[in-house]
């Protein structure tokens, strides 16, 4: 490869999304997307046609754009993320927004986020509303490692706890508990276009909701009264989430929707 053009030649070649290899030979060359194209027959240097190749290669073998870039965004802040966490979704962005939504009025919300990640949920949280004190948790000390590196790069203050689910929150209550958790059933035909993610991430049990109900389990200890539990979940599973609330004696249980119309969130709130 001698230029601009040859490179996005090559990624069509290997199959790869135009705006993922125009993504990519941006950060190998420090120049924008416009640039890139305005200076197509422009030379490759050396340096960048080999990181190039590199990260096509791993591209084309499926390897998420976000790790191989080091970066994803979501609601609005730039996260760093690598394969100890899942790759944020826009598909959370919900829950983030639910969440902000059921905080207008409260000063200052004591809010959890558990299983943080990239500290993508918490982050996003913090940032919309500076006031809210806002507790993680998570039971990969890489995960922990990537989280408190982006609240830190982003000067954003969550208190990050070592543990799963409520393990390290003995004794304490919040106003909000939030969560993605895994939820993808261990025989899910899915999991094949997920392999670079942390399984332990991904998968909860023959059903998927193993780890949904251990969280539905411990929240009433751990929330105020009225206090809200909020999940994502699978896109069919809005009912079990719905019945597992309810036999745990939450109340007004709510769904909502992703970008794709979707029930993608359920929520309830302890009883009074």
């Amino acid at each position: 490869m001698h230029t601009i053009a040859d490179a996005f030649a090559k990624a069509r070649a290997d199959g790869v999304d135009r705006l993922d290899a125009q993504l990519m030979l941006s950060a190998c060359m420090q120049q924008s997307r416009t640039w890139l194209i305005a200076n197509a027959d422009g030379p490759l240097p050396v340096a960048a046609s080999n990181t190039f190749l590199s990260w096509l290669r791993r591209r084309a073998a499926g390897e998420p754009l976000a790790y191989i870039l080091g970066e994803k965004e979501f609601h609005g802040l730039l996260l760093k993320v690598d394969q100890n966490v899942l790759v944020p979704r826009p598909d959370t962005e919900t829950l983030v927004d639910w969440a902000l939504e059921a905080m207008q009025g409260v000063t200052t919300p004591q809010v959890v986020d558990l299983g943080t990640g990239s500290g993508a949920i918490a982050l996003a949280v913090k940032h919309m509303h500076p006031a809210a004190q806002v507790t993680a948790t998570d039971a990969s000390d890489g995960a922990l490692r990537v989280a408190s590196g982006n609240g830190q790069r982003l000067g954003l203050a969550v208190s990050w706890l070592l543990g799963d689910w409520w393990a390290p929150l003995a004794g304490r209550r919040f106003d909000f508990a939030l969560s993605n958790p895994p939820y993808i059933n261990e025989g899910d035909h899915h999991l094949a276009a997920l392999q670079h993610e942390p399984r332990s991430a991904l998968t909860a049990g023959a059903d998927g909701l193993q780890d949904i109900r251990l969280i539905v389990s411990g929240a009433r200890e751990h929330l105020v009264p009225g206090g809200w539990l909020m999940l994502e979940h699978g896109h069919d599973q809005a009912r079990a989430v719905t019945c597992l609330l309810a036999d745990a004696g939450f109340v007004d249980i709510a769904s909502r929707r992703d970008l794709a119309g979707i029930e993608r969130c359920t929520g309830a709130r302890a009883p009074h």
